[in-house]
């Protein structure tokens, strides 16, 4: 074994100790006494919340994991160090990926407050597509971006404040930017982005920058998985949890549905789907830096999986799909077979996407293989519109 290789592993036990510790002991959860079962709908709802709070819960972890990765690169800039935060950068990507099946409802992640103008952070951690311009150097222009912007001092407010300016494609924060940091420029089907480990050496000032850039976009990002952790902690008496499980058991039920229903039939199928396979840009892809667009796709199906059959991890609480199975036993099966086929044809995309499908003629294998995860999701999302009927719950695709 190499030295890479066994920082590595002592890294990978370090996050699986670290996270059952952050679980277990840091953040307890007090089940409800067994001799007092709750009724079905009440005990899906329940699990949800629980099962919400550990994802975010192991985002969180993962995301200071990263963060103690960068520390590293940027102590001692060498290409080991820049290839492990880019290991455990994908890393947390998937256990991020994971929690979007909780979006689209006006809950702690994307609420909007017309009154204050508050918003939740989804637009901080995961906008995209992005200008790469707009944070820093790209192919034929070494001087863009707010990296090399000498007239701003590089502070947290200056990146958050700058997220989506002007513009939509104007991402400062989040994931996707500290992708491109990691990264560069995506120049080639072929392979990812290739900065060099070289612009995070520090002396120079505008590497001192980019230092500062990388350091700070981080710590929001942990800042902000934590807010939506704590958001969902269960045994907190005043947060959103609190209210969720407050909620008449219909309204619960139909912001879960809706928030499966919406990413199923709008944003995997249509937004991370179908508009990059139209325009066949490498631009419009998910995660384009890193080539891991498919990871994406993998783990938004999973999490609605997770969600359905009320699991995560170790924890298994109370399903929709037991739920379902005692009102409508054949939508439950319809549905299941459904999530099923979906999970396997997202994993036959073959990858890079920019390379073997973006790239390929119209009727490539790999175009067809796109488009049948496509159809499958669009169905997916109409069989969670049914089963909100069969439920009298409002059920509602959201589009924008």
């Amino acid at each position: 074994m190499n030295t890479q290789q066994g920082s590595l592993r002592l890294l990978s036990l370090f996050t699986s100790v670290s996270y059952l510790y952050l679980t277990l002991f840091l953040f307890p959860v007090n089940l409800p006494a067994e001799q007092t079962p709750l009724p079905m709908e009440s005990a899906v709802v329940e699990t949800y919340s629980r099962l919400v709070y550990l994802n975010y819960s192991r985002a969180y972890h993962d995301a200071q994991v990263l963060l103690w990765s960068i520390g590293e690169l940027l102590s001692n800039p060498i290409p080991q160090t820049l290839e492990k935060a880019k290991r455990i950068w994908l890393k947390a990507r998937e256990s991020y990926s994971e929690t979007e099946a909780f979006r689209f409802y006006e809950g702690p992640i994307d609420f909007y407050d017309p009154e204050t103008k508050i918003e939740g952070p989804e637009g901080r951690l995961n906008s995209w597509p992005l200008n790469e311009a707009y944070i820093d150097y790209v192919e034929g222009n070494p001087n863009s971006g707010l990296v090399n912007n000498l007239q701003v001092s590089m502070t947290t407010d200056l990146i958050t404040d700058s997220n989506q300016q002007n513009d939509e494609a104007d991402v400062s924060t989040g994931y996707h930017a500290i992708e491109f940091l990691l990264w560069g420029q995506d120049l080639s089907p072929q392979s990812a982005g290739s900065r060099p480990f070289t612009d995070f050496e520090s002396g120079d000032q505008i590497k001192n920058r980019r230092r500062q850039y990388l350091k700070l976009v981080t710590e929001q990002l942990v800042a902000d998985l934590e807010f939506l952790m704590q958001s969902w902690h269960p045994n907190r008496s005043n947060n959103y949890a609190t209210q969720f499980r407050q909620m008449p058991t219909q309204v619960a039920l139909g912001k879960i549905l809706t928030g499966l229903a919406t990413l199923s039939g709008f944003e995997l199928s249509s937004e991370r789907m179908a508009i990059p396979l139209d325009s066949g840009d490498q631009e419009d892809e998910h995660s384009c830096f890193s080539d891991s667009t498919h990871q994406d796709f993998i783990f938004n199906a999973k999490g609605i999986r997770n969600v359905y059959f009320g699991r995560y991890g170790g924890f298994e609480g109370t399903g929709i799909n037991r739920l379902v199975e005692v009102t409508n036993s054949e939508l439950n099966h319809k549905l299941s077979q459904n999530l099923q086929q979906t999970q396997h044809l997202i994993k036959q995309i073959p990858f890079p996407i920019d390379r073997e499908v973006l790239s390929t003629p119209a009727g490539s294998s790999g175009r067809q293989q796109m488009e049948k995860a496509i159809i499958v999701l669009l169905e997916q999302s109409q069989l969670f519109q049914t089963l909100g009927q069969a439920l009298n719950v409002n059920v509602t695709v959201v589009s924008d």
